[in-house]
């Protein structure tokens, strides 16, 4: 765990670099602060920050010199003592061009802001698209348009959006800034137009400089596109402050809340619950102690289904249900072991029945992932283990209280649908250093597709000797091991993160902060069940 956690602060410190020493060097030397200054500048002193994508691009785009944190960073934090969404530019890297993670990235961080109703900050920095990747960041659904589809359904929301131009804003990326409900520019670095200079002398012959065309004079005496202009960075975001210092406050979903109290067992002690191996066995409701209030923590159905752990606790004072992946053997009510980390019938209905409670009651629910998948065998398809996963399913996918979700050790196949993986619309998703996704474990998968390339060379008839075969299983070992890799889910925006299992608590508790702004309007109805 220490080493993972020592790769994890050294990945995090190089994200933080942006495009290196020199490209933040060259940035400031115009006057600007940088992406992360701005934020830090921005939120209240001491008060909490959630980063939301922190890896996305890790490993990515690497012949066009890669595209570290996707060029932008955003956060959920606080200005004035208002939960909000921040979403900053990161001029270092490749001039903030938008390459196709960058639109996904910020989509997440609106995506945040409307499921929450929560006030959302850009700090524009942007060249605009990367035009060598164009075709995978501008015509499709959940492109760079889906922005600006965005921004307009926002304002018809009701959700307040602030921008500050504060450095470049060119063609289609003009609209953002425009399209909310304030528009501050910096004199001297920002700028917006649809065409910079050089395309306007192209296209129709005017010569005419940036500043002129599309500067802050411009647009806040003359055009009136932007409502006003600041000497500097510290001055734009001052006003910004401001704004926030007089908004009115929404409705709340009403989730409960009390008075934190400290997990009575130490949450460091994680570090050394959890295996280095994952297929050895513990026992995850040690880990459950080490999160909740006081280290108290009403299991439901407590010798019933227990592959999977139900039960009620607090976190941060906040009300939850929590639905974890017991690691350990455990005995059946027929007398039989059960395999630690698989789920059968009896825990999918159990846990089936618990979401439902948690709708019924207003509690936010908590999914701890370590699953390798649903039990299969003669006995378990004759039991109906597909009619009670599918229960399980139906009643996670139909929930409208909160989930968040944390990948602790294994989320393999169907256990990561089940335990609300990212294509059920968790709140939030985090893997913890020593999660992995994927279709299946390494050795399971290296195995079949081993025996699939085999296979192939044979009906060519290549024979493969032993020492052939094991070169393939590792080569195949090791491009597989890589993807089960959290960061390069994380990457891919598959997840919100990889953090140290000592920030759960603060995720679950911002989380559930961040979704109390938004009264929840949609009836719980699971739909048709068998039972």
């Amino acid at each position: 765990m220490d080493q993972l956690l020592t790769e994890l602060s050294q990945r995090l410190d190089k994200v933080k670099l942006g495009g290196g020493p020199k490209k933040i060097e060259s940035h400031k030397a115009k006057g600007k602060m940088t992406a992360r200054e701005r934020i830090n500048y921005l939120i209240d002193k001491g008060s909490e920050l959630l980063e939301v994508g922190a890896f996305a691009g890790d490993g990515m785009y690497t012949e066009e010199g890669g595209c570290p944190g996707g060029g932008v960073v955003t956060v959920m934090g606080y200005v004035k003592g208002r939960m909000c969404i921040i979403v900053s530019n990161d001029a270092t890297v490749k001039a903030g061009a938008w390459f196709p993670i960058t639109a996904k990235k910020i989509l997440r961080a609106q995506e945040i802001a409307m499921e929450n109703r929560l006030p959302i900050i850009y700090l524009v920095d942007s060249a605009g698209v990367f035009l060598p990747m164009q075709d995978e960041v501008f015509p499709d659904k959940e492109h760079f348009g889906r922005i600006f589809r965005n921004n307009a359904r926002m304002s018809s929301m009701g959700i307040v959006q602030v921008s500050a131009i504060m450095g470049s804003c060119v063609a289609g990326g003009a609209y953002l800034p425009i399209m909310s409900d304030y528009a501050f520019i910096v004199e001297g670095t920002g700028s917006v137009f649809l065409a910079g200079s050089y395309l306007v002398k192209s296209a129709i012959g005017e010569t005419v400089d940036n500043e002129t065309l599309g500067g802050a004079s411009t647009h806040s005496e003359i055009s009136g596109v932007t409502d006003n202009k600041y000497p500097n960075d510290a001055a734009c975001l001052d006003a910004i402050k401001k704004v926030f210092d007089k908004m009115g406050h929404n409705d709340k979903a009403g989730f409960d809340r009390v008075d934190p109290i400290l997990p009575k067992k130490k949450p460091i002690e994680i570090n050394t619950i959890l295996p280095a191996d994952r297929t050895k066995p513990y026992d995850m409701l040690e880990i459950i102690e080490r999160l909740v209030d006081h280290s108290e923590f009403e299991q439901y159905k407590e010798l019933y289904g227990q592959t999977i752990i139900c039960g009620l606790g607090r976190v941060n004072g906040w009300a939850v249900g929590i639905i974890a992946n017991q690691r350990k053997m455990v005995k059946s009510k027929k007398g039989e072991m059960q395999m630690g980390g698989v789920i059968y019938s009896d825990s999918a209905d159990k846990a089936a029945r618990f979401i439902m409670n948690c709708n019924q009651q207003k509690i936010p629910l908590v999914f701890l992932q370590d699953v390798s998948g649903f039990m299969v065998g003669s006995r378990s398809e004759h039991g109906g283990i597909i009619k009670d996963g599918a229960k399980m399913v139906s009643a996670m996918a139909n929930s409208v209280v909160p989930k968040f979700t944390f990948i602790v050790g294994n989320s393999y196949g169907a256990g990561n649908y089940a335990m609300c993986g990212k294509a059920y619309d968790p709140k939030l998703i985090y893997s913890w250093v020593t999660g992995q996704m994927a279709v299946m474990s390494g050795a399971s998968a290296a195995k079949t597709l081993l025996q699939i390339q085999e296979a192939a060379l044979k009906s060519k008839g290549v024979e493969i000797d032993p020492e052939k075969e094991k070169e393939l299983l590792n080569e195949i070992t090791q491009k597989y091991n890589n993807e089960l890799s959290p960061y390069y889910a994380a990457a891919r925006l598959w997840t919100d993160g990889v953090i140290d299992p000592q920030e759960t608590r603060k995720i679950i508790s911002m989380g559930i902060e961040a979704a109390n702004h938004s009264p929840i309007t949609e009836r719980y109805n699971v739909g048709v069940i068998q039972t």
